[in-house]
């Protein structure tokens, strides 16, 4: 077995600000040893602090804890990193094999039932009284985490739990891989010219680049990702491709091949719900979110359904307005779910004189990225250099050294915009190394990534106003993790619920519509954006709001009702079909995740009973935004200062209902919500 110093998966990270990855060194042949050589030195580690002759304490179980397994950290964040932006047949192989593996390393932390019994002397002791607020909520945190994931079992128990883990773990692999391999393999091919009437210029020339990386010289291919499809299905005129297009995007993992997904999701969820069982939860989801904000799948369903309500009833008038304007267009059908988005463009024309493909040009990849540089150190005074030379994974990827107001280091920024085989689609941030002062100050390395389409030739690329408003989430997340402040580095940045965490992204959204930044955007020769165009951007704002919080929430509450099923059987596609029919869906509309490809649910358990999270944070971000505008607009520093210091910062140090109160004075109200989306309030 190689040491710690021959592989470089393992080794201690070199170069500037404390080391970056080397992204340019990996090789998947080095993964299974470093992973077994991380794992069991991680394990020794524990096993070491567990048995300790010395009286448990805070900095001899909590801190050592926190120190621990550094060697394991940096390979299995380059594992995940291979696993979402550069998988391969070769790598997916060493995934499948160690899906399981990871899940069993971690029961076997958790399940250590000497280094729980510290853990539960540390809470119960007289030192508890006297640890700083931090220390008090590592402590909570470790004790709490330790109990929900099983530590507390007895071992019959432990050993089930274990397994079911580990089973878990395999299947929520399969479905990554199922899904990505839909994806990567499934496209829209477009013979005839004829096809590409109603695209922009820009898109035509990015379908037929991918066609030429696929061989397909002469084509023209829509990729089978969000970012390439939906505005295909916005712009094209021919009406068989927008369906055909359709078809193939929302049927990944359902199309009854090796790849199909719905009996992987089937048994997902009976294991899901057998562990919850055996935790003593009634459901899965009561399990999950018991230690969420929302606390109770009651309550989240309350929020999903009183949102859902006015979005459905909002989409419904805009769909009869957009049937009558194809009915005066010469249309002789009845809207489909990929006719919407088509007509609902026509509609913002008709009603605001508003085409967002006027806007898209001004959308460069480029400027957007800039632009988001700009709001960033307006709001919190950062900057964002790039920086030449530091190992990236692929040529495309940049990199970038973010400072303080006053100069001072704060981590690095890399970003990784555009989509390749390989690379699951979407987009998303994530951390290469936590913020945090165990042992000495530690910055943060934090990446976006997007699923961007190269232009021929070296192109300026532009995307849709979606894509756009998308980009300033993923960097929201990457703000929460960058403006972090804290001590350890379980409770540094995103590291929060998941209820929560969607906040600071969430709120970042609103300043791609801010004028400064719109003033900001330029097209290729360099224009801003005209006044005029500017003004119907704002009149339109609220326009179509309905049909984005629907198809949202309707997968929401699917997710959520799926995981109160208990050990119910469950057939993916009928309770699917029920479930909408339940709901109200109308046919006009699908669920923005269908249940074969809903990857934030069954990939992994993130977001498993907890989709919901995106509106419950909503209401956090939209009543914040108005705490700004209610100082006088939307950069106000003295608010942006009290955002930074009270929730930006903190991580998961105290409490999310806490540090929300502790920026609005308050207690968020729903209300906010229902205004930023044109609802009509109660």
């Amino acid at each position: 077995m190689p040491n710690t110093s021959t592989n470089v998966l393992l080794a201690p990270w070199k170069g500037p600000h404390g080391g970056v990855p080397p992204l340019d060194q990996v090789k998947v042949e080095d993964f299974a040893p470093a992973l077994e050589q991380g794992m069991a030195e991680t394990l020794a580690e524990m096993e070491a602090i567990a048995t300790s002759k010395s009286a448990p304490t805070f900095e001899n179980t909590l801190v050592a804890m926190e120190k621990a397994g550094q060697p394991f950290n940096r390979a299995v964040t380059l594992f995940f990193t291979w696993s979402s932006s550069k998988s391969s047949e070769a790598f997916r192989a060493v995934e499948a094999d160690f899906a399981p593996k990871l899940a069993g390393f971690n029961d076997l932390i958790v399940q250590n039932a000497a280094l729980f019994a510290r853990i539960k002397a540390v809470n119960e002791g007289p030192e508890k009284a006297k640890l700083s607020p931090e220390q008090q909520r590592l402590l909570w945190h470790t004790y709490n985490s330790f109990v929900k994931q099983g530590a507390a079992l007895d071992d019959g128990k432990k050993k089930q739990l274990s397994e079911l883990n580990q089973k878990l773990a395999s299947l929520t692999t399969k479905f990554a891989q199922n899904q990505m391999g839909d994806e990567e393999t499934d496209a829209l091919v477009i013979d005839d010219p004829a096809g590409l009437k109603g695209l922009p210029e820009e898109q035509v020339s990015a379908a037929a680049a991918e066609a030429e990386r696929r061989g397909l010289a002469g084509k023209w291919v829509i990729a089978n990702t969000r970012s390439s499809m939906e505005p295909f299905l916005t712009s094209a005129d021919d009406r068989g491709l927008r369906e055909k297009g359709f078809r193939i995007w929302s049927s990944r993992g359902d199309n009854g091949n090796a790849r199909d997904n719905n009996a992987t999701v089937t048994e997902i969820l009976s294991l899901r719900a057998k562990k919850a069982k055996l935790l003593g939860y009634e459901t899965y989801a009561h399990w999950k979110l018991s230690d969420q904000m929302a606390k109770t799948p009651d309550t989240a369903l309350k929020l999903m359904q009183s949102v859902w309500r006015p979005a459905v009833e909002a989409f419904k008038r805009d769909v009869a307005e957009a049937q009558a304007l194809a009915a005066r267009s010469g249309a002789t059908y009845a809207l489909e779910a990929w006719d919407f988005r088509y007509w609902a463009e026509k509609l913002r024309k008709a009603k605001y004189d508003l085409d967002l493909n006027e806007v898209k040009p001004y959308l460069q990849l480029e400027r957007l990225r800039e632009a988001m540089f700009f709001a960033a150190g307006k709001l919190y005074g950062l900057t964002f250099t790039k920086v030449d030379g530091l190992p990236v994974f692929d040529p495309q990827q940049t990199v970038y050294e973010v400072k303080g107001a006053g100069g001072e280091h704060v981590g690095l920024w890399y970003f990784d915009p555009y989509a390749r085989p390989g690379k699951q689609s979407g987009a998303w941030m994530g951390a290469y190394r936590e913020q945090q002062n165990v042992e000495k100050p530690v910055s943060t390395l934090v990446s976006n990534n997007s699923n961007f389409i190269q232009g021929a030739n070296g192109e300026p690329v532009t995307v849709s106003w979606d894509d756009a408003r998308t980009m300033f989430h993923e960097f929201g997340h990457a703000l929460h993790g960058l403006l972090s402040k804290v001590t350890y580095p379980s409770l540094s940045g995103t590291n929060t619920t998941r209820d929560f965490v969607e906040f600071p992204s969430q709120f970042n959204e609103h300043y791609l519509s801010t004028p400064e930044v719109l003033k900001f955007l330029t097209n290729a020769k360099g224009d801003p954006i005209p006044p005029s165009l500017l003004e119907r951007i704002e009149k339109a704002r609220t326009f179509n709001q309905g049909f984005q919080v629907a198809e949202a929430q309707a997968s929401a509450i699917v997710d959520m009702k799926l995981h109160l099923m208990g050990e119910r059987p469950v057939e993916p596609k009928a309770f699917e079909k029920s479930a909408l029919a339940e709901l109200g869906m109308p046919r006009e509309l699908v669920m923005r995740h269908r249940i074969p490809a809903f990857g934030h649910v069954f990939s992994g358990d993130g977001y498993a009973a907890g989709y919901y999270s995106y509106v419950w944070a909503e209401v956090l971000e939209a009543d914040a935004y108005e705490a700004f505008l209610e100082a006088g607009g939307p950069y106000d520093a003295a608010v942006a200062k009290r955002l930074k210091d009270t929730v930006l910062s903190v991580g998961n140090t105290v409490d999310p209902a806490d540090a929300f109160r502790a920026f609005r004075g308050r207690d968020p109200k729903p209300d906010a919500l229902l205004r930023s989306k044109g609802f009509p309030l109660g």
